[in-house]
């Protein structure tokens, strides 16, 4: 897993350069930088979003991922986590999980990430994931001078994700086919756009509740790719 242990790398780094720099920048940059992100944000998932035919995959991955997700009350568990985890580091962020759920997705969400894990987990080297590494590096460094601390941690969910989809794709070889990464995409995009409307500001979207989609894409993807949804076709 050189390739995610190199892209845990750069984020840790950038995640650091950019909270020196948060201290160091007048109230007015960092709102601007903030609103920036929030802009970016928006505009990255909806340009994910695009990239996927299946929609109908899409569409049930947030239906059911929603219903997983307000039935266990991801919410209001990570708000506990992230609560515990801010006193026991003496953190005084408020926006502590946004941070870390909004790198975590822009890291981790985009097709790069998957082919590149995918590649490095078949033994075709892990150049795509170093690739990425330098940019989620310079990334980091905007996020966390907007965002603060809670970016940092965000290499844990990172690691686990990205580490995760290697390790499966040594056991399961071409499982993940391109319309599934693309589905894959999609769904993220649709979390991404999630965040970019909370960060601006326009409406309060309980992003973490839909973040079990992640796995349903999975199951649904398959089951397209089977030909188990007879009653549609690129839909």
């Amino acid at each position: 897993m050189t390739g995610t242990i190199v892209n845990v790398v750069s984020v840790l780094a950038g995640s650091i350069l950019g909270l020196i720099f948060r201290h160091r920048l007048p109230q007015r940059v960092v709102t601007v930088v903030f609103q920036g992100v929030g802009l970016f944000t928006l505009g990255l998932g909806i340009s994910m979003f695009l990239k996927s035919q299946w929609l109908l995959v899409v569409i049930l991955s947030l239906v059911f991922g929603g219903i997983a997700g307000s039935l266990l009350r991801m919410e209001e568990k990570t708000d506990r986590l992230s609560e515990r985890l801010k006193r026991s580091l003496r953190f005084s962020d408020e926006r502590f999980t946004e941070g870390l759920v909004t790198a975590f997705l822009m890291f981790c969400m985009g097709s790069l990430t998957i082919l590149g894990a995918i590649e490095e987990g078949m033994g075709n080297g892990p150049e795509l994931l170093i690739t990425k590494s330098v940019l989620d590096g310079f990334s980091a460094m905007a996020l966390s001078a907007a965002l603060g601390t809670g970016v940092v941690f965000s290499v844990l969910p990172l690691f686990l994700f990205q580490g995760g989809i290697t390790l499966l794709s040594m056991w399961l070889g071409n499982f993940f086919v391109r319309s599934m990464i693309d589905a894959m995409t999609a769904t993220g995009g649709v979390l991404l756009v999630g965040l970019g409307i909370n960060i601006l500001n326009l409406a309060k979207i309980k992003v973490i509740e839909l973040i079990p989609a992640l796995l349903f894409v999975i199951l649904f993807g398959w089951m397209k790719y089977q030909n188990l949804f007879p009653f549609v076709m690129d839909f």
